[in-house]
Order: C-alpha cells, then sequence, then structure tokens
C-alpha cells in the first residue's frame, strides 16, 4: 500500500501547499476505505454448513446457489426430502433445518401462531408459462364456480397455495362462506392427481407443470381456471429463516440469502434449455435415486421481482384474504413484519449488478 501511496504522489508538489494536502487527504482516505472494505468481505461466517430439505426429481433455487457457486464458503447440508410447504417451514421452526419455502398464506398462519420465523426472499410464483390450473374431464357437467358445490377437489396439501387460490375462486364468484364449505379440499399427492381425476375418484384436480402438461397431451380434459386469472402473475412464497437464526449468524444469513437470490435472478435471465440443461446435471450428479424426467418442461421461475425481492403488495394479498375469512383480526398481521430484503443481493438501494 505504501508503494501504491508513493507511486501516486504528484511530483513536484510542495507538501505545505493546500493542493499538497486534499491530494494526500483524499488518498488516504481511498486507502482506509479499501481497508475497510478488504476487512468487511474477509469478515468469517459464524457457521458454514446449511441443513435444508429438498424436493425429489426437483433443483431448489438453494441448491442452484450452490452449483452456480454464490454460496461459498457455505456448503449445503441434504436432510431429506420435503412433502410440501408447509411442512418445510414447520421443519425451520423446530430447527431441525436452517431455510425452508411455503406459500405466503401457510407463512402467514405460523407467524399469527408465534412461530419465531421471517420470509427472506421470494422462490415460486405463477406466470404465464408457469401456473396451477384446475381441471376437470372433458365431459364433467361442472362450467363455473357454482358447480363446485357438493364435489371433491384435489390439492397437494391442505392450509397452502391450492386452497387459497380455490377459496379465491368460490368468493369472487359469489359463493357464500356457507357455501364453500360445501366445497370437499382432498389431500391427493401431485403425481397421483391426474389419475384421480380420470378415474371420478375426484371432480377436479389441481396441476402443474409437467404433471399439468402429460395430461393435456393425453387428452379428455379441461381447464376451469388457473391462479394466474385470479391474480395475474404474482410471487407465491417465499423462503423462511428463523429470527434466532439471523440473529446469531448475521453474515451467513447475508451470504445464503444472497447467493440464492442471486440464482433466481439467474435462472430468471438465462435461456430456458440451459436452466433445464443444469437442473438435469445437477440431479443426475446428487445420485438421490430419483426420477428428473420432468425437469425437461421446465419452462420458467415463476417469480414476479428481480431476484425474488419481496414487496409487501404480494403479501397483503394474502393477509386481505385471511382477515376477510375471519381467520385473522383486523390489522394482527401487517406485511412489513412479516419479511425482510436485507439479505437480498438485488434489495432496494443496492445498485451493484451480480458478481
Amino acid at each position: 500500500m505504501i508503494s501504491l501511496f508513493r507511486s501516486l504522489r504528484p511530483a513536484r508538489v510542495r507538501s505545505g501547499t493546500s493542493v499538497a494536502r486534499k491530494a494526500l487527504h483524499l488518498l488516504w482516505a481511498s486507502t482506509l476505505a479499501f481497508g475497510f472494505a478488504s476487512q468487511a468481505l474477509a469478515e468469517p461466517l459464524e457457521k458454514t454448513e446449511i441443513s435444508y430439505q429438498g424436493w425429489a426429481g426437483q433443483v431448489t433455487f438453494t441448491e442452484l446457489a450452490e452449483d452456480l457457486g454464490y454460496l461459498a464458503p457455505l456448503k449445503l447440508k441434504w436432510v431429506g426430502n420435503t412433502i410440501s410447504g408447509p411442512q418445510d417451514i414447520q421443519t425451520v421452526v423446530t430447527g431441525d433445518i436452517d431455510i425452508g419455502g411455503a406459500f405466503y398464506g401457510a407463512i402467514l398462519k405460523l407467524i399469527a401462531a408465534k412461530a419465531p420465523i421471517k420470509a427472506v426472499v421470494g422462490y415460486y410464483g405463477s406466470d404465464a408459462n408457469t401456473y396451477y390450473g384446475y381441471y376437470v374431464k372433458e365431459d364433467s357437467p361442472i362450467k363455473t364456480a357454482r358447480d363446485l358445490i357438493g364435489k371433491n377437489v384435489a390439492v397437494n396439501t391442505l392450509g397452502a397455495h391450492l386452497e387459497f387460490v380455490l377459496r379465491e375462486y368460490l368468493a369472487r364468484n359469489g359463493l357464500s362462506a356457507a357455501e364453500a364449505k360445501q366445497v370437499t379440499l382432498v389431500a391427493i399427492p401431485p403425481v397421483s392427481g391426474e389419475q384421480a381425476l380420470r378415474q371420478g375418484q375426484i371432480e377436479v384436480s389441481a396441476l402443474s407443470g409437467v404433471l399439468r402438461d402429460k395430461a393435456l397431451e393425453r387428452g379428455g380434459i379441461r381447464s376451469l381456471f388457473n391462479d394466474t386469472d385470479l391474480f395475474g402473475q404474482f410471487t407465491g412464497g417465499a423462503y423462511v429463516l428463523r429470527e434466532k437464526f439471523i440473529k446469531d449468524n448475521p453474515n451467513a444469513s447475508r451470504q445464503l440469502t444472497e447467493g440464492i437470490s442471486r440464482a433466481i435472478q439467474w435462472a430468471q435471465t438465462t435461456p430456458p434449455e440451459e436452466v433445464r440443461a443444469r437442473f438435469a446435471r445437477i440431479i443426475a450428479e446428487r445420485k438421490r435415486n430419483e426420477d428428473g424426467s420432468s425437469i425437461k418442461y421446465w419452462k420458467s421461475t415463476g417469480v414476479a421481482a428481480k431476484g425474488g425481492v419481496i414487496s409487501d403488495g404480494e403479501i397483503q394479498v394474502w393477509i386481505d384474504w385471511l382477515e376477510k375469512d375471519g381467520l385473522f383480526k383486523p390489522g394482527q398481521i401487517k406485511a412489513r413484519d412479516v419479511y425482510t430484503n436485507e439479505f437480498n443481493f438485488y434489495r432496494p438501494g443496492k445498485t451493484a449488478e451480480a458478481r
């Protein structure tokens, strides 16, 4: 650093002049700033291993972030696969894993029950290419929301995205709360939804991604409505961390969340065929004895904001619904208290581009 200072020293300028003093002050200020920045970058992480649950046959953005090198020196520890978003974030609450993700409605319910968690980055949603549809058989008499009274609707899990969307569809189409309760939700594994529909075990099945595309290719079913018909493009859920984890591990929390947000943005801006190829390689290399064939149907992230930056609006819509349904008292939960963008690489006010 001294040699750098000497090489930059103005030639033939008397040190007593104001010009020389200003030059010296500027140079030393820059040197100090550089030193502090280097120190900050070198600040050690409080922990280097992050435990999480995966999804069979899928690549999470946490896993993608590690593969892209955005998490280093953090390492991921896979502890098994989850069966649903609510289960994933409940496992965060119990401390069995460090990070998990779910639908905003499920997150809000846990927070209302005093669970000490905070949403840190939005990770899934719906758009023109990636969405949930509610399907009936081609010859089904069901045409409208009112036709669903007394019928069974298959969803992947209760109390999550698909239930909330269905309830909103019924409400917007004039069904009373009492009438909506006559529409029965049946929890069925997504891989069984099409078969249950075709065999008449249920009258409506919610399908997405490869399961939807394959079912439509086979024919004999038609769409009743999509979640994007109600909400347009929207981010539907977020990854959460325990508040204690954030407090005890601020540097690791930042490294983890920044890495995930950068991975999301990478998937948002990279041609889909390249994303699919990377997903397929990750699945092949991790050797979990799983079927990764659905990867070829991946089309988009569905995440509305760059890098999964969270906004009040995308949470408020579900708070309003929970209040309207009587599950929350008015003002019980405020959107701004549910999340933080502090660790997102693309957080408002941060102008640097991805490294």
